[in-house]
């Protein structure tokens, strides 16, 4: 299996399509985030390894082609000084050197290469991470104008415009029938008084009768 196969139940392909369906998709996003962090930590970390092996390998290379470059110059001082036998010794290193830098070139390559890879996937986990954290940003301010509009709804709930008409439809009852109480006091008593002044007329009209009759009378049945 790969160093750079990627494990995770949630890819930034896919990532649209779970936060439309899911009833939280803050949390989700943050365990995606979580996730992608130790993703990240651990490409950094193997980064860091491959970094040193391939500084090592190409120490190697650097290595080897130095001492064939110097083993080539010793057998050419060797031949021009007639030292033949020095210059097959020098020509031996000279080849086993060769046949190591060969060696070493190739893991060289390979690691360089590798690193290369590593490199490019590291790049790419960051920057999705900073895709997926500007949608938990997003994400979040949704969720929070959400919320607030629930507790806006339920407060609006409780202070309703219906609960108004009819608290003042009850008290326009109230005060309707004190007013009817009041105005059948003021009726009655008014009442009263009318039945009071009649009396009070009829009286008057009585006695006023009664003493002409009584004048009547006390001149002998004439006016």
């Amino acid at each position: 299996m790969s160093v750079f196969r990627r494990m995770r139940d949630i890819t930034a392909a896919t990532i649209n399509e779970h936060l439309e369906q899911s009833q939280d998709p803050v949390k989700m996003i943050d365990q995606f985030l979580m996730d992608t962090r130790n993703e990240i930590g651990e490409v950094e970390k193997l980064h860091a390894q491959y970094s040193r092996h391939t500084r090592q390998l190409k120490q190697q290379v650097d290595d080897a082609k130095a001492m064939i470059n110097k083993r080539e110059e010793q057998a050419l001082l060797a031949l021009k000084a007639e030292e033949d036998h020095l210059a097959k010794l020098a020509l031996q290193e000279k080849m086993l050197y060769e046949e190591k830098y060969n060696q070493y070139i190739g893991l060289y390559e390979q690691s360089r290469d590798a690193l290369t890879e590593l490199e490019e996937q590291l790049n790419h986990l960051k920057t999705e991470y900073q895709t997926v954290y500007s949608k938990r940003q997003y994400y979040y301010a949704r969720m929070q104008t959400i919320q607030l509009q629930q507790r806006m709804n339920e407060r609006a709930g409780k202070m309703g415009g219906t609960q108004i008409p009819g608290m003042f439809g009850r008290l326009e009852d109230r005060v309707s029938d004190l007013e009817y109480e009041a105005r059948s006091l003021r009726d009655l008593r008014r009442g009263e008084q009318e039945r009071n002044s009649l009396q009070h007329s009829v009286s008057d009209l009585l006695e006023r009768e009664l003493a002409k009759l009584k004048k009547k009378l006390d001149n002998g049945g004439k006016e």
